[in-house]
């Protein structure tokens, strides 16, 4: 068991160190497009399922919250997973692949921000979201594994973590998460602690 503890750190943290080798500069990118829309009034709205529906709303959670240990006004982050009585109207009435787009049709506005996660870069509900996005001139982020599969290419800034491993993805995804609070937030309120 210690031998398998200690492949699986092995494995997660390569996985990381690859991707952060290779993307830093992209989640750079993805912090200043998410600052710059909650600087000039815009929100972030957040989707995804499962695993990515709960990272979703983890990032969600820090921006309405503070993250670290500034103190600061909260920020507008809507995760799109949370309301229980929309998912299930739209997804009866209509197919739960529609469930995220209605929402972003209700609330996305444009100088808003869509983060877009899905570890197989294929969720029909997420491209969905994205193609609304885009249709509504909200910028897209995609916080993707695998290739990007079909939501790169809706994406401004696809942010691609090259791995056919799903809880290597989600352990990175998290990861980036967590940089992309205190990047905005260091972004945002740079003089602010407790």
């Amino acid at each position: 068991m210690h031998e398998r503890i200690s492949a699986i750190v092995g494995d997660s943290i390569e996985v990381k160190r690859r991707y952060f080798a290779e993307h830093a500069e992209d989640v750079v990118r993805a912090a200043s497009m998410i600052a710059a829309a909650f600087s000039t009034g815009g929100r972030l709205l957040l989707c995804g399922n499962g695993g990515s529906s709960t990272d979703a709303q983890h990032v969600a959670g820090e921006f309405v919250n503070q993250f670290g240990a500034r103190k600061r006004r909260a920020l507008p982050a809507l995760a799109l997973s949370t309301d229980g009585g929309v998912l299930t109207s739209i997804g009866n009435d209509t197919g739960f692949e529609n469930v995220f787009s209605r929402q972003v049709e209700a609330f996305g506005e444009r100088g808003d921000v869509l983060l877009a996660i899905s570890t197989s870069g294929t969720s029909a509900n997420v491209v969905r979201a994205c193609e609304t996005a885009r249709a509504k001139e909200l910028k897209v982020i995609g916080l993707l594994g695998r290739d990007g599969g079909t939501i790169a290419p809706l994406c401004d800034l696809a942010l691609v973590v090259s791995s056919d491993d799903t809880q290597r993805i989600q352990e990175t995804h998290n990861l980036v998460g967590h940089i992309l609070c205190e990047l905005v937030e260091h972004t945002l309120f740079p003089g602010e602690r407790d």
